[in-house]
């Protein structure tokens, strides 16, 4: 998965936190949901807006994050 296609950071839209490209649905909310127990159905049916490759952009974004701060600790 290339979050890159999906992902966006521009400074105009929410400050420039990364978002779902042409929402304003920010990765950190969508991590945030399923972190509170959020199914992937439950935030399709909530945010019709977005699809299951957004969800995984969302999680491949965290997860390179992880492991790029993971790099810098070391």
């Amino acid at each position: 998965m290339n979050w890159q296609d999906r992902i966006i950071i521009n400074p105009e839209i929410l400050v420039g936190k990364p978002v779902i490209r042409g929402t304003r649905l920010s990765v950190e909310f969508i991590i945030d949901l399923l972190a509170q127990g959020w199914l992937k159905a439950d935030i399709l049916k909530n945010y019709p807006g977005i699809t299951q490759k957004d969800i995984k952009a969302c999680l491949s974004y965290a997860s390179n994050g992880l492991k790029t701060e993971d790099k810098a600790t070391k």
